[in-house]
C-alpha cells in the first residue's frame, strides 16, 4: 500500500484536507479517544520549537501513543542531509540511514529542517524533508521546512473558521512585518494557502523586494480559483487593511537576498513602520477583525502588546488549533478511523 506523507496542505485534495478539519473539531470537542495505542511517532528537530513539539507530543498522549524526540547534535548524532557527501567531517549519521531506521521503529516520522544553504534555487527544492520522505517507508509529517509548515496551515484554517464562521470571499491580509532578523518564508505562504483553501479574497501586503517565492504565489492563486477566493498583491499596507476580517501579521526574509544576511539588513532599513497596531485593527472590517501570528512573536516589532492582548487578537486560540489539526492528522495517517 502506497504511504502518504503530510509534507505541503496542497498535496491533498480540498476535501480531504475539510475531512481532517471536521476531525480535529470533533477532537477539541472531546468526542474522540483513543486511536493510536501502541503507536509510536518518531519525531527529529534540526531546528527550536515550543507549540510544535508540546502539541505533537500531547497530541500522541492524549490518543494512547508515544512520541519520541531527537534532536541532531544534542543527545543524537549530527546529521548529514546531503546525500553525496563525502562524510569526513563533523556529521556522524546520514539522512538516509536515520530515514530508514526511524521507519523500522516508529509508525511515523515527523521533522523540522529550517533552510540552511545560501542559495534560493537550491534550498526552494526543500529537498531535507522530500529526502526524508523519499528513504522512509512510513508517513513523514512536515513540521516546517525552507518551504512549507502544513500543520500550522491547518491551525490558521480552522482558527480563522471558529472566529468568522463562513469564509468564502471574506477579506484576508497577509501582512509582512518587520523584524530584526530574515525568517523562512514557510508560514507566510503556508497561511496563504490556508486562506485559500477557505474561498477568502486574499491580498498579500508586502514592500518592493519581499515577494515570495513566484511558485508559491501560483500554489495560492490556483487553490483559491479553485475555491472561490482570489489573490491580489499591494504595497500599501494601510490601504491592504481597510476592510479586512483577518489580518496574519509575519515577517520573512527577501528571497532577492536569501543567504546574504548584511545585504537584507540593509534591505529592511527604514520599514519598522511595518507592524500590526491598534489604530491599523481598527481599520478592519466594522474594526472586528481577527488578529493572527504563527508564534513566536517580537511583540510590539511585529505586533504591538495592546493587539495581541485584545479582544480581537486569535494568537493563542491558533497556538492551541495546532494540537487538535495535529490529533486529527495521526488519526488519519497511523490511527484506528474514528466512528
Amino acid at each position: 500500500m502506497t504511504k502518504r506523507d503530510f509534507l505541503a496542505m496542497e498535496d491533498w485534495s480540498p476535501d480531504q484536507v475539510d475531512a481532517l478539519l471536521a476531525l480535529a473539531v470533533r477532537c477539541k470537542r472531546g468526542e474522540i479517544e483513543g486511536g493510536l495505542a501502541k503507536k509510536v511517532l518518531a519525531m527529529v528537530f534540526m531546528d527550536p520549537s515550543l507549540r510544535t513539539r508540546a502539541s505533537m507530543e500531547t497530541a500522541m498522549f492524549l490518543h494512547g501513543g508515544h512520541a519520541v524526540c531527537l534532536e541532531p547534535g544534542k543527545g543524537s548524532w549530527t546529521m548529514e542531509t546531503d546525500l553525496d557527501a563525502v562524510m569526513d567531517g563533523s556529521t556522524v549519521e546520514h539522512i538516509i540511514e536515520a530515514a530508514r531506521v526511524l521507519g523500522r521503529y516508529a509508525d511515523a516520522l515527523a521533522v523540522r529542517t529550517f533552510p540552511k544553504g545560501n542559495d534560493w534555487t537550491i534550498e526552494r527544492q526543500d529537498r531535507t524533508i522530500r529526502n526524508f520522505a523519499h528513504y522512509c517507508d512510513k508517513p513523514v509529517i512536515n513540521l516546517e521546512s525552507s518551504r512549507r509548515h502544513p500543520c500550522q496551515g491547518l491551525a490558521d484554517a480552522l482558527t480563522i473558521r471558529e472566529h468568522l464562521g463562513e469564509t468564502q470571499g471574506k477579506r484576508f491580509v497577509l501582512m509582512w512585518a518587520w523584524h530584526p532578523k530574515a525568517l523562512p518564508t514557510a508560514v507566510p505562504a503556508s497561511a496563504a494557502i490556508a486562506a485559500a483553501h477557505l474561498g477568502m479574497r486574499i491580498t498579500i501586503a508586502r514592500p518592493p523586494g519581499y515577494d515570495l517565492d513566484p511558485d508559491d504565489y501560483g500554489a495560492i492563486r490556483s487553490l483559491a480559483s479553485q475555491r472561490g477566493g482570489s489573490l491580489e498583491l499591494a504595497d500599501d499596507l494601510d490601504g491592504a487593511i481597510d476592510g479586512a476580517h483577518a489580518v496574519y501579521a509575519k515577517s520573512w526574509g527577501s528571497l532577492l537576498h536569501f543567504g546574504n544576511p548584511d545585504a537584507e539588513r540593509s534591505w529592511r532599513d527604514g520599514k519598522r513602520d511595518w507592524r500590526l497596531t491598534a489604530d491599523r485593527m481598527r481599520r478592519t472590517a466594522g474594526g472586528t477583525g481577527i488578529a493572527l501570528h504563527c508564534l513566536p512573536v517580537r511583540r510590539n516589532v511585529e505586533i504591538d502588546g495592546a493587539v495581541l492582548d485584545g479582544p480581537q487578537s486569535a494568537v493563542v486560540d491558533e497556538a492551541e488549533n495546532r494540537l487538535h489539526v495535529q490529533r486529527a492528522l495521526l488519526l488519519e495517517l497511523i490511527g484506528r478511523n474514528p466512528d
